[in-house]
């Protein structure tokens, strides 16, 4: 039996959200700035579908997404199809000039990790992670734009 754990956040991100979207929709280059995403792999024969590893200290956890909904510089919505159950959504809302990307997850937390550590815990070191993450996305992006 697994128990499912919610989070959202959110940066704002000084940059069009043209560009925004456009880093972000590049699923293979998360590991970029996502500290526990080890590799992101599209499937050739399946552009929906990517193959996920995270990684997270002695930990190793991969699943097969799919995407559900993708409208451009707006929404990519996505569901595990096998591996680690997860579902969710990256929402981009421009602020002429600025985007501020939102990341809403959910995941279910494997029985072993269940029963090693207090589910509360958890989430708030899954948050704070996943808030640094936005946080080295805005950075980039950032350095990306500066570039161009």
């Amino acid at each position: 039996m697994a128990d499912w754990l919610e989070h959202s956040v959110q940066v704002e991100v000084p940059i069009p959200i043209e560009l925004a979207w456009s880093l972000w929709s590049d699923l293979e280059q998360m590991p970029r700035w996502m500290k526990w995403i080890d590799s992101v792999k599209i499937l050739e024969d399946n552009p929906e579908l990517s193959r996920w590893k995270l990684a997270a200290g002695r930990f190793e956890f991969s699943w097969l997404s799919r995407i559900l909904k993708q409208v451009p510089n707006q929404i990519i919505q996505w569901e595990s199809v096998d591996g680690l159950p997860n579902q969710g959504a990256i929402r981009f809302y421009d602020r002429h000039g600025s985007s501020i990307v939102k990341l809403s997850f959910s995941y279910a937390i494997p029985g072993i990790l269940g029963k090693l550590m207090d589910n509360l815990f958890l989430g708030r070191v899954v948050e704070s992670t996943i808030k640094e993450d936005l946080e080295r996305f805005r950075d980039y992006a950032v350095a990306v734009h500066t570039k161009s």
